[in-house]
């Protein structure tokens, strides 16, 4: 066996804070009430999250890269087949790649039409000034009656994915994200991720640009 680095701090870190925001939206948007105050920031730090994950998959360490858990469908079917390749069990594998992009996908929708929400009584996001009565009504449906029962759908099919594997395939998809580090056969030939100082560095700057982008809109949306 030789152990080697899979997942980077900043992936790591952005996994973990992403899971905490997302329990933190849907207990607060179930409270209501002045919780709903919570509920905006968190959907803003969210965003910025997302944001810094799309960047992150272009620059970011190589098993969080995008282009190397993009799989063609009939990958995927061999997958469950039983017939993957070994360097799939590495970083994401295939069904867990389409996991991932299945998740930024629905919360980048649940984000983009909570910001034009609007729930008739204290709350409403920053974008509903800029966007018709009609689109205002459609977003806020969407967003209480559609996409929150999508989020947790997809959250419980994570975790439930997660204690699979951990107890038919005995592989723990836990450790690994939170240490980096994975096991794998000796003989398979596969790269550490880069995850130095200089690639930490660069994380906190792709974050902070985001963070700012988010601030920008949301202070654009409350300057009308």
């Amino acid at each position: 066996m030789q152990t080697i680095r899979v997942w980077d701090l900043p992936t790591r870190l952005f996994h973990w804070l992403l899971a905490s925001a997302v329990v933190g939206l849907v207990i607060t948007a179930n409270i209501g009430g002045n919780w709903m105050s919570w509920h905006l920031r968190l959907g803003y730090a969210v965003l910025a999250l997302l944001l810094f994950r799309v960047v992150w998959g272009f620059v970011g360490g190589h098993w969080s890269r995008f282009g190397n858990f993009v799989f063609a469908p009939s990958t995927v079917v061999a997958y469950l087949r039983g017939e993957a390749k070994p360097e799939h069990r590495v970083g994401h594998t295939p069904l867990g790649a389409l996991s991932v992009f299945a998740l930024l996908f629905i919360l980048l929708a649940q984000v983009a039409t909570g910001l034009m929400s609007d729930d008739e009584i204290a709350f409403f996001g920053p974008l509903v000034r800029f966007v018709s009565g009609d689109t205002v009504a459609l977003a806020t449906s969407y967003h209480k009656n559609v996409g929150k029962f999508i989020v947790i759908s997809l959250v419980v099919l994570h975790v439930l994915a997660i204690v699979f594997y951990k107890w038919v395939k005995k592989d723990s998809l836990v450790r690994p994200m939170v240490k980096g580090d994975k096991h794998i056969a000796a003989n398979l030939a596969v790269p550490h991720t880069r995850d130095s100082a200089a690639s930490r560095m660069l994380a906190l700057l792709v974050l902070a640009v985001c963070g700012g982008a988010v601030a920008w809109l949301v202070q654009v949306g409350s300057a009308f």
